[in-house]
């Protein structure tokens, strides 16, 4: 085989890796527009979109370093359709100054993974702090624990924020406005659930969802062959991977079904709603797309830089704050807290 027949036999085998990575690519952009009950393996292509678009980008770099210009328009297409994606993960700029005569209120959402299961209430102390030097108006918190050794959280919470609401055991909202009603939305066969208040703020209503969908149960699985592994049993790689991807399907398909229970409640508000929470689900998912519905991404609208909310092995981006159109985002960012296995997001809007 000569050298012709051997650059050309390369090229081939590029060009058809650069193909099927756009066809993963677009499918997996688009993935997040069918329910996963059926569509699972679409579904999943979403958790592999920052991979997919890296793998495009380096794709590009051998076009242009071969300089087959045509077929560089294949992956420059695939990475200018990927860009509504990447700012759900990024934005240029910086955070805006804010004008602190503007009338505007702070909204924060934050899993503090139930305070460590503290015996003391230090961390619950420290948390209120920060809270108080970030001037937050509304605390919605998920994993909440009330009980902390001889102490309530409740107690110690309400010198700051002298209103709240509770739904189901591990859900609250904290307000420093008053609140007038509430509801709890338990889902059947989880102890996930969400919440709303309706809280008024300087005459003006707004109904705060606070939500904590399914976990990906990825962690649980992995914890879970740890144990055996330390007695001594044997964990097969193959028994793994399909419990892992059993874990997460079912997560989707469970979280898809919270997701419209909420989504239906926010549709048929007739106040404006900003929705916090915990969805345990990536940008462009389907539980992403149902929950976002006609209100606006917070990030998107005001955030600056790489957003990801989860401090564990895996940078996702899985704690939201969404808002109805009426509203008007001015910031929008999270802090480094190491007290929960989250980052807590805040977002100030303008009502």
């Amino acid at each position: 085989m000569g050298k012709l027949a051997v650059k050309r036999y390369i090229s081939l085998m590029f060009l058809i890796i650069q193909l099927v990575l756009s066809i993963f690519t677009f499918v997996g952009l688009f993935g997040g527009d069918s329910n996963p009950v059926g569509h699972t393996a679409s579904a999943m292509l979403v958790y592999i979109l920052p991979i997919l678009i890296a793998a495009n980008a380096i794709m590009l770099i051998y076009w242009l370093i071969v300089r087959h210009w045509i077929v560089t328009a294949i992956p420059v297409i695939t990475l200018l359709c990927c860009i509504p994606y990447i700012g759900c993960l990024y934005q240029p700029g910086s955070l805006a100054d804010i004008d602190p005569t503007q009338e505007n209120v702070k909204i924060a959402s934050y899993n503090v993974a139930r305070f460590g299961r503290e015996a003391t209430s230090f961390i619950s102390h420290d948390i209120l702090a920060e809270m108080k030097k970030e001037h937050v108006d509304i605390l919605c918190i998920q994993e909440y624990n009330n009980e902390v050794g001889d102490n309530k959280n409740n107690d110690i919470y309400k010198g700051y924020f002298p209103y709240h609401a509770t739904g189901k055991a591990d859900m609250t909202i904290f307000s420093r406005y008053p609140i007038k009603g509430s509801k709890t939305m338990e889902f059947e066969q989880t102890n996930n659930s969400a919440m709303w208040a309706d809280i008024d703020i300087k005459g003006k209503q707004v109904r705060v969802f606070n939500v904590h969908l399914e976990t990906t149960g990825f962690n649980r699985t992995l914890h879970q062959a740890n144990k055996m592994i330390n007695r001594g049993q044997t964990v097969e790689t193959n028994a793994l991977v399909n419990a892992i991807y059993g874990n997460y399907t079912l997560g989707m398909i469970i979280r898809a079904g919270q997701a419209a229970i909420v989504s239906n409640e926010v549709r048929n508000s007739n106040l404006p709603c900003i929705l916090c929470g915990d969805f345990n689900d990536v940008p462009y998912s389907y539980v992403y797309n149902t929950m976002l519905g006609n209100m606006v991404d917070g990030f998107k609208e005001c955030g600056s830089g790489f957003m990801y909310t989860y401090r564990g092995s895996k940078a996702v981006r899985i704690d939201y704050i969404f808002h109805d159109k009426s509203i008007e985002g001015l910031n929008y960012y999270k802090l480094p807290l190491t007290y929960s296995d989250h980052f807590p997001v805040f977002m100030q809007v303008k009502l």
